[in-house]
């Protein structure tokens, strides 16, 4: 067996694969003698058809058959010793006139290589690492929360500012019918919060949709429709008001403390605030954190400049799927795909560069971090040892999932890697100016 290579270019190239009898003869040989014991021929007792017509009969089938998979096995491995950096799949030139009564075979296939370039993390312009802190108003106001949560409801003749109000929204042309419970600080303005002020059980309240609520959110909630369906959605609706309650709030004592966080692991309101405070923080770093990756991957992507072999692409493109594309659908489907595959080489070229791994044992270490986390919101504090590592073999023997954690990781490895070396500012502010500053004041 020969194998060749020409370079087309810097990104494209093929591989001729020149197959000879010796290659393969022995392999042919010897399926068609395990058949010749096996097959049954009328005429023939088994055993003792011959080999001639064992030939005649399935001689092209286990050639077509053995030669395809010499040729597979072949180029893989020529692939792999070379170390070859090919995207996509090497693509068969098309060959219509294959003799395959002939002892030598000859193969020719299209390769698209990865592009050689440099990835520099220390002049990045413009990228904003911002560190979300919980400030007293947040606070305070998740403190209130709490005790609306765990307080007690209390019967109101009429609607006031606090009440909360449980009724059905109805408009029989549209089939909308549904019970909601809602507050009025939620409406936009206040021409709503007026209708409904005084209002007393069995009244029918008519409000316009348009304008009813600032966020469309509230709408689909309001009128269990979805987002297409109140998107601009402009009729009248009825709310016919079934109840009116006011929340008593809870005392902050040590039943209410003991009930959130378990027994004595909160004493005193600074303690509560305390952790309230950790706990927003933590999950601001983690959307934080997303942010700043989202900005990094966007900012490397459009200032990592490297060619493509995109004729190539597309047109493995068009056989790469479940679906067989024309040539118009596979360059669209490789403009919507072209910004992540930029991203997958320069995160490789990072990875290589900077010798980031993920071993077994850190993605174990992280299933069982996962597990305990888990298991304490359920009340189970001191798992023993054994259980978390029953319950992470059990976790890491679907190798899907040990391929998520382990993606995971990487992208956590690298989001270390850009805050360590990339020239970037910090920011701190609050969450609501987090907001405000990066979503827009809504």
């Amino acid at each position: 067996m020969n194998i060749t290579r020409e370079n087309v270019d810097a990104l494209n190239a093929v591989v001729k694969v020149d197959i000879a009898k010796e290659d393969y003869s022995d392999k042919v040989e010897k399926i068609l003698s395990d058949y010749r014991k096996t097959a049954n021929i009328p005429g023939f007792r088994k055993g003792h058809v011959p080999m001639g017509m064992v030939k005649k009969q399935y001689g092209k089938a286990v050639l077509v058959d053995e030669v395809n998979k010499l040729l597979q096995d072949a180029l893989n491995k020529y692939l792999t010793e070379e170390k070859l950096d090919v995207l996509g799949q090497p693509l068969p030139k098309q060959q219509d006139d294959i003799n395959w009564d002939a002892d030598t075979f000859s193969f020719e296939f299209e390769l698209g290589l990865a592009p050689e370039f440099e990835v520099s993390l220390e002049n990045f312009e413009g990228i904003t690492k911002y560190n979300i802190t919980a400030d007293d108003k947040m606070i305070d106001e998740q403190v209130e929360n709490i005790q609306k949560q765990y307080g007690k409801l209390v019967s109101q003749a009429e609607v006031q500012k606090d009440s909360e109000i449980t009724g059905v929204f109805k408009n029989e042309e549209r089939e909308i019918e549904n019970k909601v419970t809602l507050t009025l600080d939620k409406f936009a303005g206040d021409a709503t919060e007026k209708l409904f002020l005084g209002a007393k059980v069995d009244d029918v309240i008519t409000l316009q949709t348009k304008g009813l609520y600032d966020d469309e959110h509230e709408l689909m909630h309001a009128l269990k429709l979805g987002h297409d369906d109140v998107h601009g959605l402009d009729i009248e609706v009825t709310f016919t008001v079934s109840e009116i309650n006011t929340r008593e709030l809870a005392d902050l004592d040590q039943e209410l403390f003991d009930k959130i966080f378990g027994k004595d692991v909160v004493k005193s309101v600074t303690e509560l605030k305390d952790k309230i405070k950790e706990d927003a923080e933590k999950q601001f770093a983690q959307q934080a954190d997303q942010k700043f990756l989202n900005d990094v991957t966007e900012y490397l992507v459009a200032n990592t400049k490297f060619d493509l072999p995109a004729e190539f692409l597309q047109k493995w493109l068009q056989t790469a799927g479940e679906k067989q594309l024309d040539s118009d659908e596979a360059k669209e489907e490789y403009e919507k795909s072209e910004k992540s595959l930029r991203y997958q080489l320069i995160e490789g070229k990072l990875i290589a560069d900077n010798g980031i791994q993920v071993t077994m044992e850190d993605i174990k270490g992280h299933t069982t971090t996962m597990i305990k986390a888990q298991m304490a919101q359920f009340g189970q504090m001191n798992p023993s040892e054994k259980e978390l590592d029953d319950i992470a073999a059990r976790v890491l023997s679907n190798q899907d999932e040990a391929r998520r954690i382990s993606e995971q990781l990487i992208s956590q490895k690298l989001l270390e890697l850009y805050k360590e070396k990339a020239n970037i500012e910090v920011k701190d502010l609050s969450y609501e100016d987090f907001v405000k500053e990066v979503y827009g004041d809504k």
